[in-house]
């Protein structure tokens, strides 16, 4: 744990560097996120590829994929070569990099696509794993305000998803994508700052330093068996994060689309951009965050279990996925469906995700041994890697199946899972303990 003890409502000052720093980074992210699908299936000379949906949903899940598999990587660099800190630095750097390579693209649009991809890919397995461990690094294993501060943190990451989506649909507006690639880049430039500036000043001795080669780390390389069934837990708890992030990962693919082509968005007279509709998702995490936050505290040793946790955020993703049979029921009646289906999703989806990702943080910062905290961190983003290969590809069976036949299938894959963790969640509680 940091030795920096300054607070402010209650949490330690890092913990608002760190969600300033993380703010800026999902910027970049979602930015991207928003537009991927679109640019590359767009025609316009100078707005797009002209990919096929079904080759542009491939690689869309390819992309994000990688972006959760590279932290394993930078996780295991981290404990055991350059510490977290040092990390995070480098992979706001490569991250920069990429995006303003992807605003290269018209000048050699194949080149530029995968280099900018590739460093995107590359900078966000230091970034991303590190700076969430460094949230837990501030409070002691037994601190009460743990899943508070994750959530906390979590609220950042949706502030910046928020204004990425609002600011994709702005800036796509005259129908080319380099503006938000540059303005994606500016935000990975502004994560770079604070953690450069700031980082020093209110995180202590936080992720200074490798913690494989920490003096209490040398000589415990072997696992003893309760850190084992621990890191046992952590694995079971990932598959069931598998069935929710390759439901909640339509948004970027398969639902994009939908808004895009099946989705009535004129209001008084202005069509409202597609890539809007990304932003709902982080404005309601934006509301219900600081709800959530405050209930994790109030709660006090009454809070939910974590399972229980997770088999809400399961329960949460179904019901989103029914609200989008309606849709689909409505665009082949009248030829379009109403906004407020998808609207109706993305409530049930962010309330699954506080329920799930703050605490899935959480759990794998207190449950993983401190010595391989950064590789655990690695391990559990590789889960949602895993869910994105699968939800690319099972976005692009719409084209074979039906956009209705997808959805109903996530739904009833959804209420199954999370039959099958109430039913092992008990002994997964007895293992943590």
């Amino acid at each position: 744990m940091t030795e920096n003890k300054t607070e402010i409502f209650g949490h330690p000052k890092g913990l608002f560097l760190l969600f300033g720093a993380e703010l800026w980074e999902r910027f970049s992210f979602y930015a991207l996120r928003a537009v991927l699908v679109l640019y590359l299936t767009a025609l316009t000379v100078d707005g797009g590829l002209g990919w096929e949906k079904a080759d542009a949903l491939r690689l869309y899940g390819i992309y994000t994929g990688l972006v959760y598999l590279t932290p394993l990587i930078g996780g295991w660099i981290a404990d055991n070569v350059t510490g977290r800190r040092k990390a995070v630095l480098a992979g706001a750097v490569l991250m920069a990099a990429g995006q303003f390579a992807l605003f290269l693209a018209p000048f050699s649009p194949d080149a530029s696509l995968y280099a900018g991809l590739t460093l995107l890919i590359c900078g966000n397995g230091l970034f991303k794993p590190n700076i969430s461990t460094m949230v837990g690094d501030l409070y002691a294993p037994d601190d009460l305000r743990r899943d508070s501060a994750f959530t906390i943190f979590y609220m950042g990451i949706n502030i910046g998803s928020f204004l990425a989506g609002l600011a994709a649909g702005v800036l796509t507006g005259d129908g080319s994508f380099r503006p938000v690639f540059a303005a994606a880049g500016c935000g990975m430039l502004a994560a770079l700052f604070l953690q450069l500036f700031l980082s020093g000043r209110y995180l202590g001795t936080a992720g200074l330093h490798p913690a494989a080669k920490s003096t209490e780390s040398k000589g415990r390389n072997r696992l003893t068996k309760a850190e084992f069934k621990r890191l046992r837990v952590i694995s079971v708890l990932g598959l069931f994060t598998v069935v929710f992030w390759a439901g909640f990962e339509q948004a970027g693919g398969l639902l994009n689309l939908f808004a895009a082509n099946q989705t009535d968005r004129v209001v008084g007279g202005y069509t409202v951009p597609a890539a809007f509709f990304q932003s709902l998702n982080p404005l309601f995490i934006i509301i219900l965050a600081p709800v959530f936050a405050w209930f994790w505290v109030r709660s006090g040793d009454r809070e939910l279990a974590f399972t229980a946790k997770f088999v809400f955020a399961l329960l949460f993703l179904g019901a989103g996925f029914l609200f989008m049979l309606c849709a689909v029921n409505q665009a082949e009646r009248t030829g379009s469906a109403s906004p407020l289906w998808l609207a109706a999703l993305y409530l049930c989806h962010t309330a699954g995700e506080l329920c799930l990702s703050p605490t899935g943080l959480s759990v794998v910062s207190k449950l993983a041994p401190a010595r391989c905290l950064s590789l655990m961190m690695g391990v559990w983003f590789c889960f949602a890697a895993l869910a994105n290969f699968i939800a690319g590809f099972v976005g692009s069976l719409a084209e074979d199946m039906g956009t209705g036949a997808v959805f109903a299938a996530l739904a009833g894959t959804a209420f199954a899972a999370a039959a099958v963790l109430w039913a092992v969640s008990g002994k997964l509680m007895k293992d943590a303990a």
